[in-house]
């Protein structure tokens, strides 16, 4: 039921009945669903979308309720899965679902993805709304996947100036990334002031992946974490991209240690995978060199300039009518009380369930006053 909050039901009813067994007699709505090389069927494909997504859904209700600070699920973070597509490696977008359970009790939340990738499958879904104001940097250009991300790509109608693009070429360092990333997301928090982050933490982005071109070492990408961590607000992380499998351990290994405030020893130690991180086994992943930035300082000033220009659009925070609050996602084995219990509850939950349906399927955006929420939702009225 979850699932059918953002994806289309023919998608989900695919998903959960095609296996490598019987996808020749799926295989048109395989094709209109973009099933291909990138996003194989495999043994498990249902069981794997509804555990990654389920953890998403469950780190937002426990941030919603106060049971954490920060909630972090690194297999989650698939953010390129369409309404009623497969995309990328991703087949159903935990990070939608999430940001939708956040939205029951926050008036605006921010996504922020720092994936090599661009964000779209996030974007696409918020690109109308103003209480989802999303946020990625990436690479574009030179036919990279997935192709959007542009500078000039910064939402319409009411999500007008909602949309931050920060494309980045070959080659970005610690220093260019965040010579843009600390000015823009502090202005993003002042300006939008939201009640929970969800941040997509790809470690594709990292120095020497198979598939991506940045040259930003494991110091650095943690530091983007660390920056969004000082400043207090309800966080959930998730991972992402990610093809250097020893990297992509130590990169989440080391942020793991940085949201929870832990010190972990450079020397990592003696284990099953240990000839995976030679030859220094430890746990840095240094930038390595391999090419000159691309980003020139003044197309990275200029740059700045327009995204910062763009956030003073936002006038003041949007506020949004105080609604009763959605009843939280049903999980499986889940210690909270069940809150639609009572029949006129449970009402509720139904005729919640047919509107937020109906609308997702049609649009893939949320209706700007379906939810309420109390930081500070009333401000401009």
């Amino acid at each position: 039921m979850q699932l059918g909050q953002f994806h289309s039901a023919d998608y989900i009813d695919l998903l959960s009945v095609v296996t490598p067994d019987n996808q020749a007699e799926h295989a048109a709505a395989m094709q209109r669903h973009n099933f291909n090389e990138d996003c194989p069927v495999f043994d498990g494909l249902f069981e794997y979308c509804r555990l990654y997504a389920g953890a998403s859904i469950q780190g937002a209700v426990r941030l919603n309720h106060g049971l954490c600070d920060t909630a972090i699920n690194w297999s989650g973070g698939l953010h390129h899965a369409k309404k009623g597509e497969a995309s990328g490696f991703c087949y159903v977008n935990d990070l939608v679902l999430a940001i939708l359970e956040l939205l029951k009790y926050h008036a605006r939340v921010l996504y922020l993805d720092i994936d090599i990738h661009h964000g779209d499958g996030v974007e696409e879904a918020f690109y109308l709304s103003d209480r989802v104001m999303t946020v990625s940097f990436h690479k574009y250009g030179d036919y990279f996947f997935p192709g959007t991300g542009d500078l000039k790509d910064i939402g319409e109608q009411r999500g007008r100036y909602y949309t931050l693009n920060v494309p980045l070429k070959d080659g970005t360092d610690d220093r260019t990334f965040h010579a843009l990333f600390k000015p823009i997301m502090a202005k993003v928090m002042e300006a939008f002031q939201p009640g929970a982050v969800v941040m997509q933490c790809g470690a594709d982005s990292l120095a020497n992946d198979r598939l991506g071109c940045f040259n930003l070492s494991m110091r650095g990408h943690g530091e983007a974490v660390s920056f969004m961590k000082s400043f207090g607000v309800p966080m959930l992380v998730t991972g992402g991209g990610g093809y250097t499998k020893h990297n992509v351990a130590r990169c989440w290994t080391y942020e793991t240690a940085l949201l929870v405030d832990q010190n972990v020893s450079e020397v990592l130690p003696e284990t099953h995978y240990h000839e995976y991180f030679a030859p220094d086994y430890c746990l840095n992943v240094a930038a390595h060199r391999v090419g000159e930035d691309s980003n020139k300082k003044d197309h990275v000033e200029k740059m700045r300039i327009e995204v910062l220009e763009n956030l003073r659009h936002l006038a003041h925070a949007p506020g949004v009518q105080f609604h009763e609050v959605a009843p939280d996602a049903m999980l499986p084995d889940y210690e909270l009380p069940d809150v639609t219990g009572q029949a006129g509850e449970a009402g509720a939950a139904g005729a919640f369930m047919e509107r937020i349906g109906k609308f997702a399927h049609e649009h893939g955006i949320i209706k700007p006053a379906e939810f309420y929420a109390n930081d500070r939702d009333h401000w401009g009225d």
